[in-house]
């Protein structure tokens, strides 16, 4: 199963600085990399572990060849991560096992639903009426495509994916509550990939949107009406409430919390475990959370925060009794 280095290198092109007949077995990080592995070097804090490291080849920046080139092989490119991301592509295509039929047996495909003759559709997937999929768009096991739902071209939907429940819609009627009909859908562009158990719901009037070259990782919930803009990515866990509007470019880290009716702006970049609850409507690096700490000092810091208003009214008091006091 090895592949040979000068066609990894004449296939994604880069400077190749070794011998391209030797064999690549595989791919690995620098730390555990062996002399059959080709690895990457992406940013220059880990050139320590470039210096240890026993991988056959590495991938390194321009600015990098020469400590690489102590070490041994490498290939040379702008963009080392990139270039690895795309080696990552090129092994899979050349190693992919049989692909199977286009349809599995068990999947259950409404007869008004429509299926691209491209797309390929997983063991006991689910596509529902008026449901549309794309072509070259590849659903794994175990994913539910709602009616009327549409997805694009070269989407990715990884197992138990469901696509198109009902949003979270309900009136109060005394202590009772009433059920809002989710009368919209959901539509997805194309180059979309959806991470296993991720769900987004169908809108309540109008359709919930995932625009193109949108990536969400696993157990991600999409609330209804939600848009999320171009090649926008998120994090695992992340939750993104009702009508919420995220621009394009943005990045949500894992297990942040969208609420609902806000918007943010493109190029908006959210820290992990932080929960927006304003509109972001400038580009930037935002973060939202209390650090962790020893329970005890972390109770005693809460508590003190409760009290931070009234600390404030105190301190504008002194100051203007000081104010006073300077001035007679």
């Amino acid at each position: 199963m090895a592949l040979r280095l000068g066609t990894i290198v004449e296939a994604l092109g880069g400077e190749l600085h070794g011998d391209p007949e030797l064999q690549i077995a595989g791919l690995a990080p620098l730390e555990s990399a062996t002399s059959q592995h080709l690895s990457f070097l992406s940013h220059p804090k880990y050139q320590q572990q470039l210096a240890a490291s026993k991988a056959a080849c590495v991938i390194v920046s321009p600015q990098m060849q020469a400590q690489a080139l102590v070490r041994g092989s490498c290939i040379v490119v702008d963009q080392p991560y990139l270039y690895f991301a795309r080696v990552t592509q090129l092994w899979r295509r050349e190693h992919r096992q049989g692909a199977g039929p286009r349809i599995h047996p068990s999947a259950v495909i409404d007869p008004a639903a429509h299926v691209d003759p491209l797309a390929r559709i997983g063991p006991l997937c689910v596509i529902e009426r008026g449901a549309r999929i794309g072509a070259h768009t590849v659903l794994a096991s175990r994913v539910t495509v709602g009616e009327n739902c549409v997805l694009g071209e070269r989407c990715i939907l990884h197992p138990g994916v469901v696509i198109g429940a009902d949003g979270f819609g309900f009136a109060p009627n005394g202590p009772a509550w009433e059920k809002i009909e989710q009368l919209g859908a959901v539509r997805i562009g194309n180059d979309v990939e959806i991470g296993a158990n991720t769900c987004i719901d169908r809108g309540a009037l109008q359709d919930t949107v995932i625009e193109d070259g949108v990536k969400l990782d696993n157990l991600i919930q999409i609330g209804h009406n939600v848009r999320v803009g171009r090649n926008t990515a998120m994090a695992g866990c992340v939750g993104v409430a009702g009508s919420a509007n995220i621009g394009a470019g943005c990045t949500i880290g894992g297990g942040a919390v969208v609420l609902g009716h806000l918007t943010l702006a493109d190029g908006v970049h959210v820290s992990a475990a932080s929960v927006v609850t304003r509109s972001l409507l400038k580009p930037g690096h935002y973060t939202g959370m209390f650090p962790i700490d020893d329970n005890v000092a972390w109770e005693k810091n809460a508590a003190t925060l409760k009290q931070l208003h009234a600390m404030r009214e105190r301190v504008r008091v002194l100051e203007h009794k000081i104010k006073e006091t300077n001035q007679s």
